[in-house]
């Protein structure tokens, strides 16, 4: 049965699930759709264009679905999406689209921990972790399951792999590659997310390949170009090989070497 606190504002045009529960003094407005058993908890915006999944957990002054912080910003119609089993901690901020893309879009089971920010057009995907006061420029794209440290800025259009750990307190100015562990001042990679695909089921052959990959193209003292040659000449084309060559093949930014 839905819950609404009775100091809490919630638009007769919004669409709520079953079982959603709606905390003192949150504000739903009009154009919002909230999932089943999702929680919105004390004192949240959920704002025109927000589209909240199911088994949502929003915490504590966040606001879902407010305008882009872009000057180029018409007031155009926009959404930001939050997929099922999110979780937003206390003061996150997910802004809308704006007409480049028209959506902003975090994928299913991510967690947001406090202070976070999702700007505008990011495309972030399943269970991705963004530790506290991790600040998103618009354009940026994750992969599943990276893990973003804690106080750490990403510039705008940038491009982070699936499966990458990214240290706190860093800078992240270009594309960082799928399955990298990446630190230290310039940020640079460090070697692969071995705990982190060890935990996530990858076989034992698989990130051997991943490793003899990135001393190719990482720890050698080839440029990127003949990297990928020699990696196309010396390492098994396993999926997860060519996600890495088509992962730079796409970067705008360049990566982080």
């Amino acid at each position: 049965m839905t819950s609404i606190h009775p100091t809490a504002i919630v638009s007769s045009k919004a669409q709520l699930g079953s079982d959603v529960t709606v905390g003192p003094h949150s504000i739903i407005e009009d154009d919002v759709r909230i999932g089943d058993r999702t929680r919105i908890d004390s004192s949240v915006l959920i704002a025109d264009g927000a589209r909240v999944g199911a088994d949502v957990r929003v915490r504590h002054g966040a606001v879902v679905g407010s305008e882009p912080q872009d000057l180029k910003f018409a007031g155009e119609k926009s959404t930001a999406v939050v997929g099922d089993g999110c979780i937003l901690r206390e003061f996150v901020t997910v802004n809308r689209g704006t007409a480049a893309r028209g959506e902003t879009t975090l994928g299913e089971k991510c967690l947001l921990m406090a202070y976070a920010h999702a700007a505008h057009d990011c495309i972030i995907g399943n269970g991705v972790i963004m530790a506290n006061a991790v600040n998103l420029g618009g354009h940026v794209e994750i992969g599943d399951f990276a893990i973003l440290g804690g106080v750490l800025p990403v510039h705008q259009f940038v491009k982070i792999g699936a499966h990458v750990m990214i240290g706190g307190g860093f800078r992240v100015v270009q594309d960082v590659c799928p399955y990298s562990l990446v630190a230290g001042y310039p940020l640079r990679v460090v070697g692969i997310n071995a705990i982190g695909l060890r935990r996530r089921g990858f076989k034992k052959e698989v990130i051997n390949t991943l490793r003899k990959a990135f001393k190719i193209l990482f720890f050698s003292k080839l440029n990127t170009s003949q990297a990928l040659t020699r990696i196309k000449d010396e390492v098994a084309m396993i999926p997860e090989v060519k996600e890495i060559l088509d992962f730079i093949n796409r970067s705008d930014r360049g990566i982080i070497k």
